[in-house]
């Protein structure tokens, strides 16, 4: 049944890095960097930070700001800190070496039912079945399963997995089976938009069959969301090369990154608790802005210029330091980059 779809998928992206010399640590990296992260810009940054961290040993001897400089581009910063977890509890709990266990993969800080299921399958080749959003989306299309997305539709497409519904022949193998699904997903079978004349195997698929296959699985409820306009006063201070700013913790946005003094100027979201409200007085009209958006505010950012002196009356805080510009050195947050960028083009 499947034999079509893997030879498909092996024809058009067996070139992807990833795919070269596949082991169960570069099918941790890989999996984690493309949660979240489009194919494209994966395959821009993988080579790179297997270059710096090739072994779970060399990673689980890094820093944090080591590791989120390698990281730098991908985004989500979150997962390179528990791709680095992950790298000191194998370390740690089982002398460096991945395990095969499902229960202890689950049992390694960030490592979830995805990811250990994807390092059971595409790492080492086992059979089971790492169930991310296009999986769940083009399985259920196959076997022509309607109920809603979330955690009882997994429940069912791996009791139908387990049940042998995906069975493929002794001659293929379950890393194909998966990544082939995956693939299928992002090109012809879309959230919103399918191309089943040109799916490999759109005769065997029942969401196909029906003639309605945007109708498998049905998505959950999702209440409208409520955005917040927020106002932020970016304090930009130079001295030399040297640049102020601060760490974010591991409870604010950005965790680990460093972002330039930041004040709330206006908030419609009086809850915010991210950044000291600006107590002193300033005209907003003649600075440079820019826009941005993060969860659920959309974000105008307003930039002064000050000196280190002229700041002191701003905040008295003792977490404000310099850090070099240079950003190969400096893991600052992409709203800083932004500063710089806007500053420089004024």
């Amino acid at each position: 049944m499947f034999t079509n779809l893997i030879n498909w998928s092996k024809d058009n992206y067996i070139n992807l890095p990833w795919r070269d010399e596949r082991s169960l640590y570069t099918t941790l990296v890989s999996e984690i960097m493309l949660q979240q992260t489009t194919v494209s810009t994966v395959r821009n940054h993988y080579n790179r930070f297997l270059e710096t961290y090739p072994t779970v040993e060399k990673l689980a001897q890094s820093t944090e700001d080591e590791v989120c400089m390698a990281w730098k581009g991908l985004g989500y910063y979150r997962r390179a800190r528990n791709l680095r977890k992950a790298a000191i509890d194998i370390k740690e709990k089982y002398a460096g070496v991945i395990p095969l266990d499902y229960d202890d993969l689950v049992s390694i800080s960030g490592i979830g039912d995805y990811t250990a299921n994807a390092i059971l399958s595409i790492g080492a080749d086992q059979k089971a079945l790492a169930i991310d959003a296009n999986i769940e989306r083009v399985v259920s299309r196959i076997l022509g399963i309607k109920s809603k997305k979330g955690p009882k539709l997994h429940k069912i497409l791996k009791q139908r997995f387990e049940d042998g519904d995906l069975n493929i022949k002794k001659t293929e193998s379950y890393r194909d089976l998966n990544e082939a699904f995956m693939d299928l997903g992002r090109n012809f079978c879309q959230a919103r938009k399918v191309t089943c004349e040109l799916c490999p195997i759109r005769k065997s698929c029942e969401a196909f069959k029906s003639g309605e296959p945007l109708s498998y699985p049905e998505s959950p409820t999702v209440k409208t969301a409520k955005y917040y306009d927020l106002k932020l006063l970016r304090v930009f201070i130079k001295n030399r090369k040297r640049i102020k700013g601060y760490s974010k913790s591991e409870k604010e946005w950005l965790a680990g990154q460093i972002e330039v003094p930041t004040f709330v100027i206006n908030s419609e979201d009086e809850s915010l608790k991210q950044y000291p409200k600006l107590t002193k007085k300033i005209d907003l009209e003649k600075l440079p802005k820019f826009k941005t958006s993060i969860t659920k505010y959309k974000i105008t950012n307003y930039i002064v210029t000050l000196t280190d002196k002229e700041f002191e009356s701003f905040s008295k805080s003792k977490k404000y330091q310099f850090f070099t510009q240079d950003e190969t050195k400096t893991n600052f947050a992409t709203s800083a980059t932004k500063v710089f960028k806007k500053l420089n083009e004024a």
